[in-house]
């Protein structure tokens, strides 16, 4: 998605004290301090899993066992009976457990098999993806500079690498947070962010506040069940369970601005949110009695805050700016006017909140009569007007007054799947757990005695207000230069790809190869992200989605003397090479974070690798993600088909590229967020949009595959 925006453009600031040949001390410093972070996280998973009855069964479970066999004797009741029935109640919650002990061994064991041995993998498979774009003589020095690379200084980097990968939970997770998001100086608004919508074709009710009372206690139930454990865990292939790190700091979770690195700040439990509404903001209590506001009680609060009248003070409507703009100068202006007084008590109150609200005065979502709604409302979604989004928080609710909504998530802390596995809950509860009156209220009494939201309070002075000013020139800039385009696709879906016996991704992927070269004449480097959420802490890996076997099938399709036969069978293979190709990123045999963690290892030791140089620097001038649906059971779209989801998307990758993310909706619904730059010539997305549809129905009559599924 956004990272690989990011993936390109990071800078690497941190200098060696010194070189030591065999072992680097900055590097090993870099180690340990990735090893210390690792345990720590351990340490507090193990008490966690005590606390909470994980591992090896509760306190309170041991104390029911006690208090059985003590009963049992009073009782003279053969006690081993009922010994047996308890440890078959404690042999359920250990079992769980158990399996993720093997699995997690199993995962470790893997990853440094996989490390190991994965230099000369790694340097084959970098060439064969970099051979369809370079000419026999491009190629040749490429094959130099990279056997230069395996003799020296490869080794060395290697060395530390494993070092890590033998010491730190995982050898890529904690240095992809930090150098491809925390370090980067550039606006995240747009460049780093992203966005989820509502429902594609339903708006449950069109009163703003209801909404947002429905949406924000589905919210809250969600975080009740993420901390007490109640989530089903996601299975790979419906065995293996991932990892569930990333959910962890879903809530009550910002991005600090800093000088050379902002930092993430998860916090416990909180108890209010911030709201923002026709610049002013309001604290907004989510408890009453120890318990959280009914839906009705959080309409209430929300209408009052859009039932006041008041005027922004003084620097208060662009405030959000700061996040969407510049990090150097957000987080100079932090320290020297939100560090005392009402500006920080204020500042706290938005940083420690559950969430971020924005009760938005515009109505946005999908009119099949206007071709480009869509495209506003993901413009929107991705960056509003610039000031009306915290960008630093871990996602900001959206609602707009027709009674659309929608997410913009921060990148760092977690990729998109897991704000997916929120939304999907959300907006099922919404719809089919906590309903609307037939006036579109929410349901339940309203209690009139809730303390109104609180006003935060600012004293903003002018060469601040300049700033701020100065954050949403550049962050407007930004925005008016996205080109959006929201391609629904229904002339067919999963249902007739299944047909064709392929992956649908891979046929989507070839599409959206196809589509880019008659778009542009020729093949680029493609990025798909993958999920490596098998691994402990995993993240993504890359899926070099432009192979030989598909620009093979490309020119085939523009090739008027091939048959269709052939361009049939050349599909088929160039699919069964993404296949592989996704199967190896998702297991952990991918190339990309492998040479980033490699580059990282040089530039802390401060050898320079022309090498890598090279490989980092390399623009994805097509950057793809597919949005996966992971809780099918929650909405029965056969039974209500109006009920899907219309996926998210992000911002342009390279300024003369393509950024394009999909979902592939139930049997009949493709829905493509297409993203790219108006001030670069070579683009449009629009343009893209007719040519990816035109690309999928090519490849559909390869198989004379017609009826619609």
């Amino acid at each position: 998605m956004a990272e690989a925006h990011q993936a390109v453009a990071f800078q690497f600031t941190v200098t060696p004290d010194g070189i030591d040949l065999q072992l680097s001390r900055e590097v090993l410093k870099h180690i340990y301090l990735s090893g210390v972070t690792s345990w720590k996280k351990r340490a507090i998973r193990f008490k966690n899993g005590v606390l909470t009855g994980v591992y090896p069964a509760s306190p309170s479970s041991w104390l029911i066992v006690v208090i059985a066999i003590m009963s049992t004797m009073y009782a003279r009741i053969d006690p081993s009976r009922v010994l047996f029935k308890m440890l078959v109640f404690i042999q359920l919650n250990c079992k769980v457990i158990f399996v993720m002990l093997l699995l997690i061994y199993a995962g470790l064991k893997k990853k440094s098999a996989i490390l190991s041995g994965k230099k000369i993998v790694m340097l084959t498979s970098y060439l064969e993806s970099v051979r369809p774009l370079l000419d026999d003589e491009q190629y040749k020095q490429m094959e130099t500079v990279a056997n230069d690379f395996k003799k020296d200084p490869a080794p060395k980097f290697q060395k530390h690498l494993k070092l890590k990968s033998w010491w730190a939970t995982n050898y890529v997770s904690d240095w992809w947070e930090e150098y491809i998001y925390l370090r980067g100086r550039d606006p995240i608004m747009v460049n780093s962010n992203f966005y989820t919508m509502d429902l594609l074709y339903v708006i449950p009710t069109h009163r703003q506040a209801a909404r947002a009372g429905n949406v924000v206690h589905a919210m809250l139930q969600y975080r009740r069940k993420l901390e007490r454990g109640e989530l089903t865990p996601l299975r790979a292939l419906g065995i293996v369970p991932m990892c569930s790190f990333q959910y962890e700091r879903m809530f009550n979770t910002t991005r600090i601005p800093g000088i050379e690195t902002d930092f993430v700040q998860h916090l416990k439990d909180r108890k209010h949110l911030v709201v923002y509404h026709r610049g002013r903001f309001f604290k907004v209590w989510l408890y009453y009695g120890g318990r959280h506001l009914w839906p009705s009680e959080l309409e209430l609060q929300f209408q009052r805050i859009l039932d006041d009248k008041s005027e922004p003070q003084p620097g208060e409507l662009k405030l959000p700016s700061l996040t969407a703009g510049n990090r150097v100068p957000w987080a100079r202006a932090r320290l020297k006017y939100f560090t005392e007084g009402i500006n920080q008590a204020s500042l706290e109150a938005i940083e420690t909140a559950a969430f971020f609200l924005t009760l938005d005065d515009e109505a946005h979502g999908y009119d099949p009569e206007n071709i480009r709604s869509l495209d506003l409302y993901a413009k929107s979604l991705l960056h509003g007007k610039c000031y009306d989004r915290w960008f630093d928080k871990s996602f900001t609710l959206i609602v707009y007054k027709n009674g659309k909504i929608g997410v913009n998530t921060e990148h760092s802390w977690a990729d998109s799947p897991i704000i997916g596995h929120m939304w999907e809950y959300v907006l099922a509860t919404d719809c089919f757990q906590l309903g609307y009156t037939a006036e579109g209220h929410c349901k339940g009494d309203i209690n009139k005695s809730l303390a109104t939201p609180t006003r935060l309070q600012w004293d903003i002075p002018k060469a601040c207000q300049e700033i701020i000013e100065s954050s949403y020139m550049i962050a407007k800039g930004i925005a008016n230069d996205v080109d959006f385009h929201g391609c629904l696709f229904n002339e067919f879906g999963k249902g007739l790809i299944k047909k064709c016996r392929t992956s649908p991704d891979a046929f989507i992927q070839l599409a959206l190869q196809l589509a880019h070269y008659r778009d542009k004449g020729e093949f680029c480097l493609t990025y798909e992200s993958s999920m490596t959420r098998m691994f402990r802490e995993g993240r993504t890996e890359t899926v070099r989605s432009c192979t030989c076997e598909s620009t093979a099938f490309v020119r085939a399709m523009e090739d008027e003397s091939t048959t269709n036969e052939q361009r049939l069978a050349l599909f088929k293979k160039a699919a069964d090479k993404h296949q592989n190709m996704y199967r190896l990123a998702m297991t952990g045999a991918g190339i990309d974070r492998h040479l980033f963690c490699l580059y990282i290892v040089s530039k802390v030791m401060g050898i320079d690798s022309p090498f890598l140089k090279q490989v980092l620097s390399e623009p994805w001038r097509l950057s793809t993600s597919q949005t996966p649906q992971q809780q099918l059971n929650l909405i029965d779209i056969q039974k209500f088909p109006k009920y899907v989801g219309a996926g998210g998307g992000f911002g342009p990758v390279a300024d003369d590229g393509y950024g394009v993310s999909y979902i592939i909706v139930g049997e009949n619904l493709i829905t493509f967020h297409i993203s790219s730059k108006f001030s670069s010539p070579e683009t449009d997305s629009f343009r893209f949009g007719q040519n990816i549809r035109q690309a999928m129905l090519d490849i559909r009559a390869l198989f004379n595959l017609k009826e619609k599924m």
